[in-house]
C-alpha cells in the first residue's frame, strides 16, 4: 500500500494505482497539460473504500510512499487500469526494441527526428 501526498493532503492506495498515477502525472507534464483523474482510496481510521479526484500534470506533484498497513489489501486493479488507458500514459508500442549506448543505432535511426524513420 502507498500514501499519496498531495496539496497537502494524503490518501492511501494500492502499489498499483500509486505506480500508475505516478507514471501519468509525469507523462501529462511532459506534454505540458494538465488533467482530472479519479483514484480508488481506502479510507483512513474506518478502511472504507472511496474515490479521490486529483488534477495531474504542471503544477501538481504527486508523492507515492510506501505505508504500513496490516489489513488486507483491497483490488483496485481496475482503477490502475484506467489510469494505464488513459491516453497521455506512456505506451511501449510493438517492435520497439532498446539496444546498448556503446553500440551502433540501427539504420533507420534519425537523430533530426529523434527516432525512427519508416525503412
Amino acid at each position: 500500500m502507498r500514501r499519496i501526498t498531495y496539496a497537502g493532503d494524503t490518501v492511501i492506495t494500492t502499489d498499483d494505482v500509486a505506480e500508475a498515477l505516478v507514471e501519468l502525472t509525469a507523462a501529462v507534464a511532459n506534454f505540458g497539460r494538465a488533467e482530472a483523474v479519479r483514484i480508488p482510496i481506502v479510507l483512513e481510521g474506518d478502511g472504507r473504500i472511496d474515490e479521490a479526484e486529483l488534477v495531474i500534470g504542471v503544477g501538481n506533484d504527486v508523492l507515492s510512499a510506501p505505508v504500513d498497513w496490516d489489513a488486507d489489501e483491497p483490488d483496485f486493479s481496475d482503477g490502475a487500469e484506467d489510469l494505464r488507458m488513459h491516453e497521455s500514459y506512456p505506451q511501449r508500442s510493438e517492435g520497439t526494441h532498446l539496444y546498448a549506448v556503446e553500440d551502433e543505432p540501427p539504420a533507420q535511426w534519425d537523430p533530426d527526428l529523434e527516432g525512427f524513420r519508416d525503412a
